[in-house]
């Protein structure tokens, strides 16, 4: 449990209020204060490449993207970002700049030089991760920490001078030996992390900065931001810098933006986060959309997200620990032959409608099936409002399966919350994606964004034992939406999950390409993890707990990993796979593909 202390720093999550920030310009765009949510991007080419990094940061730019970052790998690497930022300024585009730095104090010495940002990451600014396991005596760290200082003490000063923002940004796989030892794989890890450059950069006197606190898996997302969030708050009203929201290696096509919808949209709906970029792996280009989707909502009336029935919310305290996940502990119950709460699966639902139009191919739908009808389930619909009928739930002998009625004037996030806050955790909770039901033809993707940052907002709070998506009028789609947003979580593992990387200036071999290729021949393997990273930076670290790791080592070179550890060297990029699918035989995770195609829904 969280230390007590910290929840008084929580957001409400009941009634959406945007964090209030500082403002921090980078160039003549201002991050956080009364600003709208600030779009950002990364482009693929190499940095060396003068032509291609000019065109693809305008054609980014002329999309909508507000920020544009550059990776810059190394001193000469960095030099070049002179060239781009000229040849960027004369074709008349005035999108700030952002150079992504890994390892290389001198490279962020050089870029400061040119571009209007510079994001570090505290995990290898100065440390060098060797996976070593050390205790480190008080003094010792602290010998550490002065390393540190003094090699980023120079950045500090050199960004002061000349006016630049910087991006404290912490990776929930890239934190150095010395954290780990310390604090652990946590959040608390990653906060540390970040809090620490701070220090220095406010012993500075030096304040343009802001904090991201970056992982694939969306429930260690939000509890990092969370738990940064309450520890800014609680180091007084002067640490109030803002945010930069992103999920590192969410994927592509709908895995990959309901991943980012999860974990960018859930706390975007606690009112954090001034910035944000998605991380697709995808043509950059394509990123913006879904940003904008995610960031809409909540542009609204300054930032403010309308609240319809907010006057009408109880103050109520939160029956979890907003910092830390565990799922509600309700009681198995039995519906329509599946077992339902505790620590069974969360089931899927659907309408009787929707039900009856799949139902001559039920059989054939492999995992992507419905489990249970609404309207045969025997749910109890409530208003969380109603105290009486509450009362009522909670005196009953029996454990029974509750909701959200439809058709209430409430935001649906604080309604289910609501509810989870007055009803006895026995009881299990039906989650729904929308209280008005599509009737017609609707956007999928609008669909598929807000229902997963409803829906992932909730699970990710530990909330939830079934759910039903209604906003998508077509059997089939609100089926595949309903497993892979529970995929997406974390909640209910059904089919292959891959953590790729978005593709950088760093990249090794086509991510895009390479990763179709890895789904082809391993998508059949339920329940393994796969991670597709582009080069070391998001190597071993950033795979978080993959099962495997396909790794660009050198260029046209892969290394092959088993969770962490790298066991196969400098494989030539046309024999990687076949040499991944051998590794994952050898480690008894490999079964060969069922016969016959599954049927489309």
């Amino acid at each position: 449990m969280t230390d007590h202390a910290l929840l008084r720093y929580c957001p409400d999550l009941l009634a959406y209020t945007r964090r209030q920030t500082r403002e921090v310009m980078v160039g003549d765009v201002g991050i956080g204060g009364s600003n709208p949510i600030r779009i950002q991007s990364m482009i693929t080419s190499d940095t060396r490449d003068t032509p291609a990094c000019v065109k693809e940061i305008i054609g980014l730019a002329e999309v909508g993207c507000e920020i544009v970052r550059v990776t810059a790998q190394t001193k000469v690497y960095a030099a070049n970002l002179e060239n781009i930022a000229r040849e960027v300024r004369a074709a008349g585009c005035t999108v700030p700049l952002v150079a992504d730095i890994h390892f290389k104090p001198d490279a962020a010495l050089e870029a400061a030089k040119w571009v209007e940002k510079i994001r570090v990451n505290p995990g290898n600014y100065v440390d060098k991760k060797k996976f070593e396991v050390r205790e480190y005596t008080d003094d010792q760290y602290a010998e550490e920490l002065e390393r540190i200082r003094d090699q980023f003490v120079p950045l500090v000063g050199l960004c002061k001078d000349l006016g630049r923002a910087m991006r404290i940004g912490t990776n929930h796989g890239s934190l150095s030996d010395r954290i780990m030892n310390r604090y652990g794989d946590t959040p608390l890890g990653m906060c540390e992390s970040a809090l620490e450059f701070a220090r220095i950069a406010r012993e500075h006197d030096y304040h343009n900065f802001v904090f991201s606190m970056k992982a694939s898996n969306p429930k260690v997302m939000i509890e990092a931001y969370r738990l940064l969030v309450a520890r800014l708050d609680q180091e007084g009203d002067d640490w109030n810098y803002p945010i930069h929201l992103g999920v590192t290696e969410a994927g592509d096509g709908e895995d990959g933006r309901i991943k980012s919808a999860i974990g960018i949209g859930s706390l975007l709906g606690d009112g954090i986060g001034d910035t944000i970029r998605v991380s697709l792996t995808e043509d950059a280009i394509h990123e913006i959309p879904v940003a904008r989707a995610l960031a809409e909502p909540f542009q609204r009336s300054c930032g403010g997200l309308p609240q319809a029935g907010a006057a009408t919310l109880p103050e109520l305290a939160p029956s979890y620990d907003p910092f830390s996940y565990e799922r509600r502990r309700s009681e198995v119950i039995e519906v329509m032959g599946h077992q339902l709460g505790g620590d069974q699966p969360i089931r899927v639902f659907t309408s009787q409608e929707k039900w009856n139009a799949v139902a001559h191919k039920i059989e054939k739908m492999g995992d992507f099936k419905p489990e249970i009808v609404t309207e045969k389930s025997g749910v109890i619909e409530l208003d969380p409002r109603d105290e009486s009928a509450i009362s009522e739930i909670n005196q009953s002998a029996d454990a029974k399966l509750v909701t959200v009625k439809d058709g209430l004037d409430l935001p649906l996030v604080a309604a289910f919350r609501m509810l989870a806050f007055q009803i006895d955790p026995r009881h299990p909770i039906l989650l729904k994606d929308t209280l008005e039901p599509a009737t017609g033809d609707v956007d999928f993707q609008e669909v598929l964004l807000v229902g997963a940052r409803r829906i992932g907002a909730l699970i990710c709070d530990g909330i939830g034992d079934a759910i039903i998506v209604q906003g998508e009028s077509a059997p089939g789609q609100s089926l595949r939406l309903s497993y892979n947003i529970l995929q997406a979580a974390g909640a209910r593992i059904f089919k292959t999950d891959y953590v790729a990387c978005p593709s950088c200036g760093r990249t090794l071999f086509n991510l895009q390409s390479t990763t179709q290729k890895i789904r082809e021949a391993t998508g059949h393997l339920k329940g393994v993890r796969i991670a597709v990273m582009g080069c070391i930076v998001n190597g071993p670290g950033e795979m978080a707990d993959a099962d495997f790791g396909y790794v660009g080592g050198a260029p046209g070179k892969i290394n092959l990993y088993v969770g962490k550890q790298a066991v196969k060297f400098n494989i030539p990029q046309d024999e990687a796979v076949d040499r991944l699918i051998d590794l994952i035989r050898e480690h008894g995770k490999w079964i060969d593909a069922p016969e016959g195609e599954p049927v489309e829904i």
